[in-house]
């Protein structure tokens, strides 16, 4: 079984900054891809950005240039580095990973993007 630990949610005024961290932990054999999706009130959960073993990339349109993902692979650890946040922005964000062709995902951590 594999446990996914997010932190670094918050409330930020519009144009700010946040990091989220997620450490994976457990059964941990091979990690495919590291991640991040999003859920608003009333919608579906989104990608926001996700990170392949090869260190490939992938971003949401509406995120690109001001989101950066990364990873420490030695922590099983993927972060997001949030910047120029607008209120749009504010979701549920849950940590994503793959492993031997199962997803798993953490329990979510609110961002909130308001003044």
């Amino acid at each position: 079984q594999v446990q996914l630990v997010e932190s670094g949610g918050g409330l930020v005024q519009p144009g700010g900054s946040l990091r989220l961290s997620c450490a994976a932990s457990g059964s941990i054999f091979s990690i495919n891809v590291m991640g991040w999706y999003r859920q608003a009130p009333g919608k579906e959960r989104d990608l926001v950005a996700i990170n392949t073993v090869g260190g490939s990339t992938n971003y949401a349109d509406s995120v690109k240039g001001r989101f950066t993902i990364s990873r420490d692979n030695a922590k099983n650890t993927v972060y997001l580095q949030m910047n120029s946040l607008k209120p749009e922005d504010t979701a549920v964000y849950y940590c994503y990973l793959r492993s031997r062709n199962i997803d798993y995902w953490g329990q979510g951590t609110q961002v909130t993007v308001s003044s």
